[in-house]
Order: structure tokens, then C-alpha cells, then sequence
């Protein structure tokens, strides 16, 4: 299994995601963060099966959800470098790889 490492800029994705979807329904913004838990066990266990979509970067659909967790594999570490919403281009995030 993979270490997971979040860059720092990660967890300003994670809140942007988690009040907007909080602000929607009380809760939402919660069950976004369990499904975002169940993607990076997902992904450390098999970091392979996701496919390349930008440079060496690599994203992870998150179920239920129209984000996908982009990340680098870098020896034994998954290193995630972005949560966004599928419908932003890849240069919105693609400086972070």
C-alpha cells in the first residue's frame, strides 16, 4: 500500500467543495468528505489503475460526486495535487504537478 500525502493547496479544494455542498443541504458536505475517504483508499491500495490524464498526473472519479481527486505517484507515495470539479481544465490545476 501507498503513503497518502495532500499538498497544501489540497485542503483549500476540500473546504471549497465541502461549504458549497454544505450550503446546499446540511450534511451534503459531509458525506462528500466519507466518499473523498473511500477514494484515497482507493487510490493507495492501486494507484496504477487510474489513468494518466495530464503530464504524469492522474485522477480518481469520486463517486456520487463531479470532482475527481488528481494526483502524482512519486515512489511509495500517492502525493494528491488537486480535488476540482471534472468540468475545469486541467490548466486550472496543472501547475501544482
Amino acid at each position: 500500500m501507498h503513503k497518502l500525502k495532500l499538498k497544501p493547496e489540497v485542503y483549500d479544494d476540500i473546504k471549497t467543495a465541502y461549504d458549497w455542498y454544505e450550503s446546499q443541504r446540511i450534511g451534503l458536505g459531509e458525506d462528500f468528505l466519507l466518499i473523498l475517504e473511500e477514494s484515497y483508499s482507493k487510490i493507495t491500495r492501486t494507484p496504477k489503475a487510474y489513468q494518466r490524464i495530464y503530464k504524469i498526473a492522474r485522477r480518481k472519479l469520486v463517486h456520487k460526486f463531479p470532482y475527481g481527486v488528481f494526483f502524482v505517484l512519486k515512489d511509495d507515495e500517492v502525493i494528491v495535487i488537486a480535488i476540482m470539479h471534472t468540468r475545469r481544465k486541467p490548466s486550472d490545476w496543472g501547475e501544482r504537478v
